[in-house]
């Protein structure tokens, strides 16, 4: 049975920090890492997702709307529509898991990323405490929930 190690939950701080300075520069401030217990608000758009195979459950990123239309105009997308903020979360949340994928083995399969609109984090999870990665990227807060477990 695979669990999660800390070395694991540790590439995702590390994935986290390697997109934001790749794709603007910038190097966001990890702000806490911690179990996750109740209700999980998050921001605005989130991009989840879902892992199945020796580990289960979801990854989800969630960002305010001011920190996503920022990220598109760096990558000098204009459009800042809906749907184009929805995408950009969704495929921050593809990048993640394609990296954790690469770390904790390629027979883990990833879904297509899904985004979503709405503060509340999924109530159904794969842990009862999932692991919340918290930063500050060029003032904006962001957050990173990694709900994974072993497969029963």
């Amino acid at each position: 049975m695979v669990s999660l190690k800390e070395s694991d939950l540790r590439l995702f701080i590390d994935s986290v920090r390697r997109y934001f300075e790749v794709t603007s520069k910038v190097t966001p401030e990890i702000t806490s890492a911690f179990l996750g217990v109740g209700a999980l608000e998050g921001h605005e758009y989130n991009g989840i997702v879902k892992f199945s195979g020796p580990l289960t459950g979801q990854v989800t990123v969630s960002l305010p709307m001011r920190a996503v239309r920022e990220l598109l105009l760096i990558q000098h997308e204009t459009r800042l529509t809906e749907a184009n903020l929805l995408d950009a979360v969704g495929e921050i949340a593809n990048t993640l898991a394609g990296n954790a994928r690469r770390n904790l083995g390629r027979d883990l399969d990833i879904s297509v990323p899904t985004a979503v609109r709405g503060a509340h984090i999924a109530a159904e999870r794969a842990r009862r405490h999932p692991y919340v990665i918290t930063f500050r990227w060029n003032t904006y807060p962001g957050m990173v929930c990694v709900d994974l477990a072993p497969a029963v």
